[in-house]
């Protein structure tokens, strides 16, 4: 950075959770480059009071307003304003910072990232549910406000890094890569007496648990495709999903002379948010090299739709489009912490899903209050059927 360059305006909401804490270390790597203007957490105020406290943060939120005293006393005599609950993560995001990391978990992250698109930031994308709940409304007031997202996925920031977008009429389709998770290789007898403790246990990436779970059904596979859908304005049937467990290429573009361009890299996200952090330019990060040699095979398969039928449950609320994605969604993370908390079975995940999107045909969107009156029906709907054994019939039978 320059002399005469001002450093970046950062907001990090999330930024106890993963994607949170490699951002925090990709900032404090560089501090001259960075101003930090607001962190928040859910509930996590010791780890955030000192992420605020060594980043200089202005602004701390941790959304339990039962944290919020021992975040206070924990920032007393820094400088640092602190507060807490919903609205105050939203005024976080509101708060005028040049770039904003949205990285809280869940359906619970859109509120937020609103507030940032609203003011025409630079919005680092790791709540791929703002886009899967809320995708043409957000696009909408992206447009309308001049913000822009910068993918941080592994997958999307991948294929944005390879995505030729002055170019986008030769463009045949996109790939987004999966691991396949812990279960790639085990029978439905076997993921049918899955614990939580193997599902989250990832054998290349490190993250929550919620997220590690959706790797472990592939749902959260399905759900970048939705994503994908929205950020690079591409129809389902042009965004493929293929199956690659060393978790090296990351996302392909196919272009209509036969090319085929890919980003690889090590499986680690402090690769794509430096990515998003830099853009446009391209800075630091520690993440390990690739050494090509010693991997010596890259492999790929196709997914299994019988093991993981969370892909074709995406592809069919995408096809159905309005309230759907929406339903599938708050669905899947009631259905998720109940297998969390030993409710609920590994392969009831999917079929909890299913019954409440049939139960819940779709509508179309005109506003962010629907999305969220579907949303609190569709994890009513969950509930309902996780309290009366419904998924357990389906997951032993039909499924």
């Amino acid at each position: 950075m320059s002399a005469s360059t001002a450093p970046r305006r950062v907001s990090i909401l999330g930024s106890t959770g993963s994607v949170g804490c490699n951002t925090v270390s990709l900032v404090e790597a560089e501090p001259e480059r960075y101003a930090v203007e607001a962190l928040t957490a859910h509930r996590n105020a010791e780890l955030l009071a000192d992420q605020a406290r060594r980043l200089g943060a202005k602004f701390a939120v941790v959304g339990e307003e039962s944290q919020y005293r021992a975040l206070k006393s924990a920032l007393s005599g820094t400088g640092i304003e602190a507060a807490a609950g919903p609205e105050a993560i939203v005024e976080a995001a509101a708060r005028p910072s040049d770039w904003v990391m949205a990285a809280i978990v869940g359906s619970a992250g859109l509120a937020s990232t609103l507030a940032a698109v609203r003011r025409g930031a630079l919005v680092a994308l790791a709540n791929k549910e703002t886009l899967v709940c809320a995708g043409p409304l957000i696009k909408a007031e992206a447009k309308r406000c001049g913000a822009r997202f910068l993918p941080v996925d592994s997958e999307h920031n991948a294929i944005f890094q390879v995505f030729d977008d002055a170019r986008r009429h030769a463009i045949e389709r996109i790939i987004l890569t999966a691991s396949g998770g812990p279960f790639r290789e085990r029978s439905r007898a076997e993921m049918e007496r899955a614990t939580p403790e193997q599902a989250v246990a990832h054998p290349n990436w490190r993250m929550g648990a919620k997220i590690s779970v959706d790797s472990a059904t592939l749902m959260n596979k399905g759900l970048e495709v939705i994503e994908a859908h929205y950020l690079f304005d591409l129809p389902g049937e042009r965004i493929d999903v293929i199956v690659h467990p060393q978790s090296v290429v990351h996302g392909m573009v196919c272009y209509t002379d036969g090319s085929v361009l890919a980003q690889l890299g090590s499986p680690d996200m402090r690769t794509p948010i430096a990515n998003a952090l830099g853009w446009p330019d391209r800075i630091a990060a520690p993440s390990p090299r690739l050494d090509l040699a010693a991997l010596a095979r890259l492999t790929f398969e196709a997914p299994d739709p019988v093991r993981f039928p969370a892909l074709r449950l995406i592809r069919e609320a995408l096809a159905e489009g309005g309230t759907m994605p929406t339903v599938l969604n708050a669905a899947n993370e009631v259905a998720v912490m109940a297998f969390l908390e030993r409710r609920l079975g590994f392969l009831d995940i999917a079929a909890t899903v299913e019954r409440t999107m049939e139960a819940m045909p779709a509508r179309p969107i005109a506003s962010l209050d629907d999305v969220a009156a579907v949303d609190h029906a569709a994890r009513e709907t969950a509930h309902r059927l996780i309290g009366n054994g419904t998924p357990m019939a389906l997951a032993a039978g039909a499924l």
